[in-house]
């Protein structure tokens, strides 16, 4: 036994045991989620437009998370000077939706009945893509828990609008999350950040998101405004569910992603965004999608998907407690 204790139980080295989201415990039972927090894997890719493989995204973000599960107290950030995550904070892996390959309908209802799950447990959901299609049924799942704590606010982290109504017959699509959130009664308004250069909508559906009230920022007008000024863009304490593109990051930091666009964020520059809307609001849900391990061979792209997550839980719980 050393000073610090560290020699105690097992050391559970990051590529020992089974990939649970950073080694958390697995919850088979979907009506006995007891947790702060649990973490969904919704493994579909079919409303992809060009390359698929975001399927194997939730197991890739899993294993790439067990390099942060080291220590027995939480992660300390010396910056901050806080301690995130320590064991007061419990998070679960409730594995994922099941798929039915070609029915859309079918699939993206068994994702929705995962988030409802732990929704009606009082957890924070986090699904793990899967393509941006899995987006529908995370917001289709939130109508019971708004009509008991009112609406949500979308904070969407993105390359690409995602606002197309209908194209050749498909709506549940990657290309039509957004526009199927805004449609729904209890979203009050999104705040897409990220958008750029060729899109997936044309530009009669930037002029649709703006009639629903989006704010539209690309990555160089948030370097202008800088993190401080976004985030005051962003409604107050408000319920607040943040869907994160992977695709939103630069491809040199993030390949591993089916359309990857150049220009985009940096890690800190997300990093901060998320901080800040930590602490001025109720994080009621997340998710990150469009993670595509066959492209980058480095995994630095899962490596990210699961380092940004974590980093977020830390902040959601840490605001959470000093507000409570």
């Amino acid at each position: 036994m050393t000073a610090h204790g560290y020699n105690k139980g097992r050391l559970n080295l990051p590529f020992v045991g089974i990939s649970t989201f950073a080694k958390s415990p697995f919850v088979e039972d979907w009506d006995a989620i007891e947790a702060d927090i649990a973490v969904l894997g919704a493994p579909f890719d079919s409303g992809t437009q060009w390359r698929s493989g975001a399927r194997f995204g939730p197991k890739a973000i899993r294993e790439a998370s067990m390099l942060f599960s080291f220590g027995h107290s939480g992660a300390y950030d010396h910056e901050d000077d806080i301690t995130y995550l320590d064991e007061s904070v419990r998070i679960v892996d409730i594995g994922d939706a099941d798929i039915i390959h070609t029915k859309t309908d079918q699939s993206h209802k068994n994702i929705e009945v995962g988030v409802r799950k732990i929704l009606r447990a009082g957890a924070l959901p986090v699904v793990l893509g899967g393509d941006h299609s899995v987006n529908i049924p995370c917001i289709n799942a939130f109508e019971e828990f708004c009509g008991d704590n009112g609406p949500i606010h979308i904070v969407q982290i993105d390359a690409h609008l995602d606002f197309v109504d209908e194209r050749h017959g498909v709506t549940a699509g990657h290309g039509n999350p957004m526009r199927r959130a805004a449609e729904k009664s209890y979203v009050e308004g999104l705040s897409q950040f990220g958008i750029r250069n060729v899109s997936s909508t044309a530009k009669e559906g930037y002029e649709d998101a703006k009639s629903f009230g989006s704010d539209i920022l690309s990555v160089r007008q948030i370097r202008k405004l800088g993190v401080e000024q976004v985030i005051k863009r962003v409604p107050s304490n408000k319920n607040i569910y943040v869907t994160i593109d992977i695709d939103a990051f630069c491809p040199s930091i993030a390949a591993g992603t089916g359309t990857p666009s150049h220009g985009g964020f940096l890690y800190y520059e997300v990093l901060e965004v998320l901080q800040g809307l930590s602490e001025q609001n109720n994080i009621v849900g997340i998710d990150l999608v469009e993670v595509a391990p066959a492209y980058d061979p480095s995994e630095s792209t899962q490596i990210l998907a699961a380092q940004i997550l974590l980093n977020f839980l830390g902040f959601i719980s840490y605001f959470k407690s000093k507000r409570a």
